[in-house]
């Protein structure tokens, strides 16, 4: 017994040094990006910084560190991307949840799983040479490497995530939800779309929030997808530069210790705040729903 005990000791002390770790870990980045940032605020501004609307640091004469244009582009690849994906994922959910015969969901899950771990690269270079010619063709413009692309590409990429969190989500509502509604007369499509995904909820909107932050740190797809033009956005078939891609393509060319290596580290330090603010609130609602349905 006493054996036992120290068994399981050892076991929650390396549990509780894996979580220390990984905060450590986190503080770490935080630190690092907070360190190497504050001199460029410092020197811009920050409120320049994220009012200004063009990034411009080759500029001739003053260069210009302006984070909205990316701040914007970001968001519009993102709500873009939402506008497809929580749609589709909360309906395959609910159709793996409630309506796919055993058979389809064994084979269903695994292609999502799949899905999940196609590379980045490789969806990138599809929205290159298929779906940018196709959107090209449909819109009428010169090409369609625009945040349409970026946004269908990223939409891909959170579905594995949407669909997954919000499957569990339906399958944690308790039976008696289902049982009672069916009892009084509802059919299967009733039960579904009154009972259990009002119930599942906050897990829903927790699934989709951790999709909205798989889209926002995405790098490579964007960075391949949507033209990478240093301008400010004026609609989904413009060509946008995100904060990923911009600190991608210039963090390795910058020289070190300038105004632009330390506004990089500005806009990196902006990208973990907005990541790290919706991956809690989703772990948040999450828990609170699993909470609810205990």
């Amino acid at each position: 017994m006493k054996i036992k005990r120290i068994k399981e000791k050892v076991v929650e002390g390396l549990f509780f040094l894996n979580g220390l770790i990984v905060i450590i870990i986190l503080a770490g980045i935080f630190l690092l990006l907070l360190k190497n940032a504050l001199p460029g605020l410092k020197e811009i501004g920050l409120m320049e910084f994220l009012a200004t609307g063009y990034w411009n640091p080759d500029a001739y004469g003053k260069a210009t560190y302006g984070a909205l244009s990316m701040l914007v582009s970001t968001g519009m690849v993102t709500i873009g991307s939402l506008l497809i994906a929580v749609p589709l994922g909360i309906g395959t959910a609910a159709y793996l949840s409630d309506v796919a015969s055993p058979r389809v969901r064994e084979i269903a899950k695994p292609v999502v799983e799949i899905l999940a771990g196609i590379p980045s690269v490789v969806l990138g270079f599809l929205g290159i040479v298929l779906v940018g010619p196709l959107l090209a063709k449909l819109t009428g413009t010169y090409n369609g490497l625009n945040a349409i692309n970026g946004s269908i590409l990223l939409a891909v990429m959170a579905l594995p995530t949407i669909i997954s969190l919000s499957e569990d989500a339906l399958n944690s509502v308790p039976r008696s939800y289902a049982e009672a509604s069916l009892a009084l007369g509802a059919n299967k499509w009733q039960t579904v779309t009154q009972v259990k995904v009002p119930a599942a909820a906050s897990g829903i909107v927790a699934a989709c929030m951790l999709g909205m932050g798989r889209a926002i740190g995405e790098t490579m797809t964007v960075l391949m997808a949507t033209g990478n033009a240093a301008q400010f956005p004026t609609g989904f078939l413009s060509s946008v530069k995100t904060m990923t891609s911009t600190i991608a393509i210039e963090l390795g060319e910058v020289a070190y210790f300038t105004t632009h290596f330390y506004m990089l580290f500005s806009v990196g330090l902006v990208l973990f705040l907005i990541t790290f603010v919706i991956n809690l609130i989703s772990d948040i609602v999450f828990n609170k729903h699993m909470k609810m349905l205990k």
